[in-house]
């Protein structure tokens, strides 16, 4: 059993009507969801940043009805974030350049207890040099 963290490229290609990724996310969902891929978790920061990306060109009706999609894949943990994450993310930004605060939650998470084997699954190579983490590409997952 290989505990897996979900990162917020695969639900964003998940949720738009078009995206390169698209294909791969949908595989990967439905994987969860027949339970072939699993255990899979969550931040809960997902449903935050899925509203900032998408709140300048989507009316909130769709951004609601897409986290609500989200919210309810079957099989799906999700991990809320404690105030140790927070400073786990601003110390993983501080150590290894990272500029985005969820992306950072994001390592911080995997990096968790909550996910034993600190193993994410993005497109991001910018998790490759986290020392501790273990990024699996999504296009290369076997499931």
């Amino acid at each position: 059993m290989r505990f897996l963290l979900l990162e917020s490229d695969i639900f964003i290609a998940y949720v738009k009507k078009e995206d390169w990724l698209k294909k791969v996310a949908t595989e990967i969902i439905d994987a969860i969801e027949k339970g072939q891929l699993s255990p899979v978790q969550a931040s809960t920061e997902i449903l935050h940043e899925l509203y900032y990306v998408f709140s300048d060109y989507a009316p909130l009706q769709t951004i609601m009805a897409n986290e609500a999609k989200i919210a309810t894949i079957k099989n799906l943990n999700y991990i809320a974030s404690e105030y140790t994450t927070y400073l786990t993310a601003l110390s993983i930004m501080d150590t290894y350049g990272i500029t985005s605060i969820f992306d950072a939650i994001y390592a911080a998470t995997a990096l968790s207890a909550n996910v034993p084997d600190h193993a994410i699954i993005s497109t991001d190579k910018k998790y490759d040099v986290i020392r501790g983490l273990k990024r699996l590409d999504p296009q290369k997952l076997k499931i």
